[in-house]
């Protein structure tokens, strides 16, 4: 009973059991009543001829000179007391029937291989009963019949209903055999799917589905570990050698200082690094609209150049707000801000001194948002790369420009997620202009 087969023939099998049962019960009633109704029609037409040509005679002398079937008997009685009958009437005990009250009696032989079968007129003060003996007993013949019968469909039917099991499983069973051989390093199988349109198909889809959601998850996993490993490795080589530096002697306090100065800036590197990283994995498609909500783009925008007003002044740029509409949109708030902050992180670092910066917020069929800087650009081949985690353009590795290549990364996650598009059009030491497109889906 754990093989969902041998669960579903069970039921099966005591259903199609009891139908069969049901269906030789009313079967048997509707046969036999069937029969018995033209046994009855016939005895009664039989005592009506009887009636017709004896008591409505007007001779003294009654008798049945054309009645000359001799598997029908007869006996007419007069005051309950039989007055005429034919030779072969030898029914005993007929006034027992007679005061029945009924006028039909099936009459069962001892050795129920035939019936005898009694039908009773009356018409006036005579009682006309006509009786037929040995008759052939179809009907036990055929509860014989459906007894050897019903076992035997019953077995045709399991049969039958087996191979039909199997065929319907057999997609399953390929589920579960595929099922088995996916693992974490493995998840090239998938099941062709059925032609038919039906449940199966979908249940087949699904599990396809599954597994490249669980591939997309495993690779995801896999950069995840890779990235880390990757990006951490030079901060914790630099802690592990500062520490290993300053342990070998005995040194100042300044130097001391100096060292857990340097080791707290990798320490915060390295938390900077972790949470953009897990930021990258913190939302899916899958999961993204629950955390949607209506959120006012333009306030957003205002709040992050506020939050950048400091770095502005540092470098001296002018920030010119070239149209800012107002525009409700329904999406995830905090990735909206890290899309308006990356991107305008980026014009700044990359601008020099005394330019300007250009931002715009607007809707026109969809909505628009456009940040364009006179910074120093990117070469048209690096270009494709740029929003590849912890890429950097060579000529930006420079102190004076930090950062950890994931700005753009998260930028591109995060208008993905949102069934917007990114479009970034540079030139060197022109400027860069970064185009984020929203479709009108959620548009308020």
């Amino acid at each position: 009973f754990n093989s969902l087969k041998t669960r579903v023939l069970v039921w099966f099998g005591t259903i199609i059991f009891f139908l069969l049962l049901i269906f030789s019960f009313f079967f048997y009633y509707f046969l036999s009543k069937s029969i018995n109704d033209n046994i009855q029609t016939k005895l009664q037409h039989t005592a009506l001829n009887i009636k017709e040509k004896v008591l409505l005679h007007t001779s003294n002398q009654m008798q049945l000179e054309d009645e000359k079937e001799s598997f029908i008997s007869y006996a007419i009685l007069k005051n309950n007391t039989i007055i005429l009958k034919s030779d072969n009437f030898d029914l005993t005990n007929l006034n027992a029937y007679i005061n029945d009250g009924e006028s039909f009696f099936i009459i069962n032989n001892d050795d129920d291989e035939t019936i005898n079968a009694l039908n009773v007129l009356i018409s006036d003060d005579y009682k006309i009963c006509v009786y037929q003996k040995n008759i052939d007993n179809k009907i036990e013949e055929l509860v014989d019949i459906l007894f050897i019968l019903n076992p035997i469909l019953l077995l045709l039917l399991l049969i039958a209903s087996s191979k039909l099991i199997d065929k319907i499983l057999f997609p399953i069973q390929k589920v579960t055999a595929t099922a088995k051989e996916i693992s974490i390093n493995n998840f090239s199988h998938t099941i062709s799917l059925p032609q038919k349109e039906d449940e199966v198909k979908a249940l087949v889809d699904s599990f396809n589905l599954m597994i490249l959601r669980l591939k997309s998850g495993v690779e995801s996993l896999d950069r995840f570990n890779t990235d880390v490993s990757h990006e951490l490795r030079t901060p914790l080589t630099v802690i592990k050698g500062e520490i290993e530096v300053t342990l070998r002697k005995q040194r100042e306090p300044q130097e001391y200082q100096k060292s857990m100065q340097i080791i707290n800036y990798e320490a915060e590197q390295m938390h900077k690094i972790v949470e953009n990283l897990l930021l990258l994995t913190k939302y899916s498609k899958e999961n993204i609209k629950e955390s949607f909500e209506i959120c006012s783009l333009d306030s957003i925008l205002l709040n992050v150049v506020d939050k950048f007003n400091l770095q502005i002044q540092d470098k001296n740029l002018n920030i010119e707000l070239e149209q800012i509409e107002p525009i409700f949109i329904n999406a995830n708030c905090l990735l909206i801000s890290l899309i308006f902050s990356n991107l305008l992180d980026n014009a700044i670092k990359y601008s020099e001194s005394g330019q300007n910066i250009y931002i715009s917020l607007y809707k026109k069929h969809q909505v628009y948002f456009k940040i364009r800087d006179a910074g120093i650009g990117i070469s048209e081949d690096q270009l494709s790369k740029i929003t590849d985690r912890f890429y950097r353009v060579d000529d930006s590795r420079n102190k004076k420009i930090k950062g950890f290549g994931l700005g753009l990364s998260i930028v591109k996650n995060s208008v993905e997620l949102h069934g917007a598009k990114m479009k970034i059009v540079s030139q060197l030491k022109k400027g860069t202009t970064s185009t984020i497109i929203f479709n009108n889906n959620g548009v308020y």
